[in-house]
């Protein structure tokens, strides 16, 4: 942080703010164990899943719970696969379809579709996996869907921050340029190789991994914890995952317009004016709308059980 701050300071010689050197930050590929490096990207999205995990088992405890511990595990353990299988299987499809027919990697796996370490996750990818592994776990513990979808959708923005931030840390999924704000980066945009080589366009870009790591995933955050937590959105089936798909649409959206398309995919934007990202997200805009009104159309649930009809005795 404090390198960030001495960096954002310095000036060029004519006075004029010099653009952050994003190499001399100090940033490092992760934990080097002697024999085997811990990439922070891995961690990120440990923590991600650990923390959502730990969020998941405190709102069991609460009242209303749709779900119980068990099948809170269920969902650790499928929903982690869902995240991976579909992140990388999405990024494939939608972004690049060179890494199923890839296997110029080096070292013992040389299948680019394997090699995760490499980066290249999809969200829309992710979001599909654990979708279908929601409707795994609720299949077998009988489990109604879409109240254990609103449980996971305020987990899912711890995830988005650490992912954003271990984008920030690789270098990688810069922002677009030049830019004259304060806090302008030069990355390594033309070739990397960690410890050894940056080779740099000049251009100013903006740091748009911390502009999403804020959108996604702090604001996310604090937007789904005081909607569980302050509110009766839990009693409303599908109001969580509403907002969810919709604030996230919205913030990946507003991003896409600060974050460098992928040049294999530049022709998108100047084709069609908008970047494959902000395409992805116009239907999870739409799907977000439709289930925040049908969730505030309905009566919600008491205290986790549904609401007694017309006429009928209320439940004790």
């Amino acid at each position: 942080m404090l390198s960030l701050l001495a960096a954002a300071a310095a000036t060029t010689a004519t006075g004029e703010p010099a653009p952050i050197q994003w190499v001399e930050l100090g940033l490092t590929e992760g934990i080097d164990l002697g024999f085997f490096t811990l990439r922070w990207y891995s961690l990120a999205y440990l923590a991600g899943i650990v923390l959502g995990y730990w969020h998941l088992t405190r709102m069991v405890k609460a009242p209303g719970a749709p779900l119980a511990q068990r099948h809170a595990e269920d969902l650790f353990f499928y929903c982690t696969l869902g995240i991976i299988l579909g992140g990388r299987l999405g990024y494939a499809m939608f972004y690049k379809p060179g890494l199923f027919v890839g296997f110029d990697g080096d070292g013992f796996v040389s299948w680019e579709l394997l090699r995760l370490w490499d980066g290249g996750m999809s969200f829309h990818g992710g979001v599909l996996g654990v979708l279908v592994a929601i409707t795994w776990v609720c299949w077998r513990g009988e489990l109604k869907f879409l109240r254990i979808a609103d449980y996971i959708a305020v987990c899912v923005p711890f995830g988005m921050l650490f992912g954003r931030l271990a984008n920030f840390v690789n270098g990688e999924l810069w922002g677009r340029g030049p830019t004259e704000v304060p806090w302008a980066m030069e990355f390594c945009d033309v070739r990397y190789t960690p410890g050894v080589e940056c080779m740099t366009s000049g251009i100013a870009r903006h740091p748009s991994q911390l502009y999403q790591a804020g959108l996604e995933g702090l604001a996310m955050i604090v937007v789904m914890l005081l909607l569980f937590w302050m509110t009766r959105a839990r009693y409303r089936p599908g109001l969580l995952v509403g907002v969810f798909t919709f604030g996230m649409g919205l913030a990946r959206f507003v991003n896409e317009f600060f974050r460098q398309p992928d040049a294999h995919l530049q022709w998108v934007v100047e084709d069609y004016g908008l970047s494959m990202g902000q395409w992805l997200t116009i239907p999870m805009l739409l799907v977000g709308l439709f289930f925040v009104f049908r969730a505030l159309r309905r009566p919600e649930l008491a205290s986790g059980k549904a609401a007694p009809a017309k006429g009928e005795p209320a439940p004790e």
